[in-house]
């Protein structure tokens, strides 16, 4: 796998000409529906989800979209979504169960926006609501985290039944320069930070929190990387689904538990001996 420092992957996690969730769908997906509104305040921007086709397979889509410009970036928060657009996913998820449709989550995010109307409107239960909604939904749910995978903004559409992270792709409790700057008081040190933090896809990997990395052309994949990465993460979820669709609801569940019951304890137990 890479080679690259943990503030290298950080650097190509957030670039401009990475991928973002919009490009995924309209390269993995076919017949996209986008659906709006969380039905209780707004529609949130930073948020894309609707109804698609997966070859032959009827999905729900959900996921944080950056943009791809300044313009659309700032329009849609850079990624970073307030309440209604946990709502929204939530919404669009208990459809997806109530038609059994598998529900694909893709993960490109900083983290939740932490303004104070977001505060105001509760995104503290929004996100918690998804956690729990998400553990017990009843029909499949996979997830890819292709860019930014940061804090409780990640984690509320990441509960899944399988997980992958694109190759230079990040997971993390905060950004590295939040990190160093509660650490050290000092956000310079965010390098020293993200080394610390083991927040790349082979470190989130080793420690079980993973099930895949998936891999990217040597300099990270780009829009223009002629669909080389989409169609991997086509592949990845194609190949989730069948091991997951024949499995009843109490199984599916009941795996579901014991997978996240588990995380980190075969890495923990290692580090123990």
């Amino acid at each position: 796998m890479s080679k690259k420092s943990a503030w290298e992957i950080v650097q190509i996690a957030r670039d401009f000409k990475r991928p973002t969730t919009q490009y995924f769908i309209e390269n993995i997906f076919t017949d996209f529906i986008e659906m709006h509104g969380d039905k209780f305040f707004a529609d949130d921007a930073a948020i894309i989800g609707g109804v698609g086709m997966l070859d032959d397979i009827p999905v729900t889509v959900v996921g944080q979209e950056k943009g791809v410009n300044l313009s659309e970036k700032a329009q849609r928060n850079f990624g970073s979504a307030n309440p209604e657009g946990y709502r929204k996913t939530l919404r669009l998820m208990k459809q997806a169960e109530k038609f059994h449709r598998p529900v694909i989550c893709i993960v490109d995010t900083q983290g939740a926006f932490c303004g104070i109307g977001a505060e105001e409107r509760g995104m503290g239960e929004a996100l918690a609501r998804n956690l729990r909604e998400l553990s017990r939904l009843k029909t499949p749910v996979v997830c890819v985290l292709i860019g930014e995978g940061g804090s409780g903004g990640a984690i509320a559409l990441a509960v899944s039944d399988r997980i992958a992270m694109l190759e230079n792709a990040v997971y993390s409790i905060l950004s590295p320069e939040g990190f160093s700057s509660i650490l050290w008081k000092d956000s310079s040190r965010a390098s020293e930070a993200a080394e610390l933090m083991r927040m790349t896809a082979d470190e989130v990997h080793k420690m079980g929190l993973i099930d895949t990395v998936i891999a990217e052309p040597e300099d990270g994949a780009t829009a223009d990387d002629g669909g080389k990465t989409a169609r991997k993460v086509k592949k990845y979820i194609k190949d989730c689904l069948s091991e997951l669709m024949p499995l009843s609801t109490d199984k599916l569940l009941d795996e579901r538990y014991n997978r996240i019951r588990a995380f980190g304890q075969d890495y923990i137990q290692k580090k123990g001996k």
